[in-house]
């Protein structure tokens, strides 16, 4: 499932089909009547509810559609946010970043103000400060993991922190392997190793716990169009195989690359 952001849409396309998505939300042209999109950012899949929970970046809202059959329009969860990144937890927990207040809020479904997680004190490099907060990854501790666009760095928040921790990049902007340029999409697994699409550098560097500096396992071979090219990517997922699936958004094209286990 993809947020297909210029044409205002969330697309699905279904494994081994390379040729024909189908649309499940949105696609009836920008704007923000409720059967419509304006620049979805992200989307995640809740399967207790068997829906579509999406960051309407445009219309500043958050917004959830029913994977049922028929279903026409959604329906408005959270309105009034600069929502840019979104994830659920276990325990079905919506977290969602607002990069205009630089912070993390963590909601029950049916509220609107929800509880600060991470940042919500200005924009600035302070561990207890976010800056520009664009993706989310949140494991089974409930630890946020936040991408920073204009700090270049990304911080973990233990439940319950005043401040977060250092874990990728935070050396400025660079293409060294000790920094990031632009970090967005985020994966985490289950030793802690943090996987991190570097758009600027178009790349995607993993970061073992602990580490100093990142290893590229994805693009790194400058900009372009070639199969092990990537460029401004943005979106990352992983699956349960080990296939690291990247949003290139430049080359308008999702790209699949096996995870070295070795490495």
């Amino acid at each position: 499932v993809i947020a297909d952001f210029f044409n205002d849409r969330i697309v699905q396309w279904k494994n081994g089909n390379t040729t024909n998505g189908q649309v499940v939300a949105g696609g009836k042209g920008q704007g923000n009547r409720l059967n419509q999109l304006n620049r979805p950012r992200g989307v995640l899949v809740d399967k207790a509810t068997d829906s579509l929970i999406i960051c309407d970046l445009g219309n500043g809202r958050v917004v959830r559609w029913s994977r049922r059959s028929g279903t026409t329009q959604g329906e408005i969860l959270i309105g009034n946010i600069n929502c840019y990144g979104l994830a659920m937890d276990e325990q079905r927990y919506l977290y969602v970043s607002n990069h205009a207040k630089h912070e993390v809020r963590r909601y029950k479904f049916g509220e609107n103000n929800g509880t600060l997680v991470a940042g919500g004190n200005g924009a600035g490099v302070g561990l207890n400060q976010l800056n520009y907060p664009t993706f989310l990854f949140v494991d089974r501790e409930q630890n946020v993991y936040v991408s920073e666009w204009q700090n270049h760095r990304v911080m973990k928040w233990v439940e319950g922190a005043k401040e977060g921790v250092l874990v990728a990049g935070g050396k400025g902007a660079g293409s060294a392997l000790t920094k990031l340029d632009i970090p967005l999409g985020l994966f985490v697994d289950t030793l802690g190793t943090v996987y991190v699409v570097d758009e600027a550098n178009h790349r995607v560097t993993r970061w073992t716990q602990g580490a100093t500096q990142g290893t590229v396992i994805a693009g790194g071979n400058a900009y372009g169009a070639r199969a092990n090219q990537l460029t401004s990517p943005i979106g990352l997922s992983v699956d349960r195989h080990g296939n690291l699936y990247v949003a290139d958004c430049r080359n308008d094209r999702i790209q699949r690359f096996s995870i070295e286990k070795n490495c």
